[in-house]
């Protein structure tokens, strides 16, 4: 059976979070955002691959301190597909700002996982956010080493330039088995809830090949050159079972910045915030009380 795309009324009836769910135009895309609560506004931008559902614990438990905006990357979820550049490091961190304009909202604290939380090192360091505070979880920031390095980029390329793959991908790997097969490789254990959803974005040809052409036009080098730039505090927070970001990479970019920490946890794996999002939500609110953004507690 051919798979389909992702279709609101019918893949998101049941989405997490779905009555903070808004639809605007910004940068020249259709965005899914979803905004929730009051009081300072905190950005969380997923990885690659997921969607606003990944904060589907944490966004209800914040939103009583924080006025949460959760957007899906452009090319993922229920956004529309960008140009390749798009896709790219900078375009991203580009078209996001474009939708915060839009929202006419302005973040004093950013929440990235993986390659989110590199967008939002990318848009503090262009001026485009100027957050108090950055929290990184499994953050994505330096370059694939070796042979993976050599390879990654060009091969994602070459599948999403090639129409087929991404629906082949999506037809191969939307079964149960391989969904659970493919999650207990980032080293995280997900419930029957998390894995169907994850099921329904790798059914879907365009959400796959919006992650394939992000994978292929993603380059962290200046990233890696400029990370010792980077003015906000940081809490770099790793899990100790992480198969997709080794955790000692935290530590190793930690000490280029100039304001950071490290918060080494020892349980969770890649998709730890969805293990343990309330966990996760606790060391969001101590890291903003700590630099201000919150009021001290009671």
């Amino acid at each position: 059976m051919a798979r389909r795309d992702l279709d609101w009324e019918r893949d998101g009836a049941d989405w997490p979070n779905r009555e903070h769910s808004r639809f605007p135009r910004a940068g020249g895309l259709s965005w899914h955002v979803q905004v929730a609560g009051g009081g300072p506004v905190l950005l969380m931008l997923h990885g690659t691959g997921g969607s606003t559902h990944s904060w589907a614990g944490m966004l209800p438990d914040l939103a009583a301190d924080f006025t949460v905006v959760v957007p899906d990357l452009p090319g993922h979820g229920f956004t529309s597909t960008p140009t390749d550049y798009g896709l790219s490091l900078p375009g991203m961190a580009t078209e996001i700002a474009a939708l915060l304009r839009e929202l006419a909202v302005v973040p004093v604290l950013g929440v990235g996982h993986s390659a989110g939380a590199a967008i939002l090192a990318r848009m503090a360091l262009d001026g485009t956010l100027p957050i108090q505070g950055l929290v990184s979880i499994n953050g994505a920031f330096l370059p694939f080493g070796g042979v993976a390095g050599m390879l990654f980029s060009p091969l994602a390329k070459m599948m999403a330039m090639t129409p087929v793959l991404p629906r082949l991908f999506a037809r191969q790997h939307a079964d149960p088995v391989v969904i659970g097969r493919l999650l207990r490789g980032t080293g995280s254990r997900l419930d029957g809830q998390a894995a169907e959803l994850y099921r329904r974005l790798v059914g879907s040809p365009r959400h796959v090949a919006g992650a394939l052409g992000m994978m292929a036009n993603w380059d962290l080098r200046r990233l890696e050159r400029e990370i010792a730039d980077l003015e906000p505090p940081t809490l770099l927070i790793s899990c100790a079972a992480d198969r997709t970001v080794r955790p000692s990479q935290a530590v190793e970019v930690a000490a280029r910045m100039k304001d950071a920490r490290v918060e080494a946890l020892d349980w969770g794996g890649h998709l730890g915030h969805e293990e343990r999002p309330l966990d996760m939500a606790a060391l969001v609110r101590h890291f903003a009380r700590a630099i201000g953004v919150l009021a001290p507690a009671a």
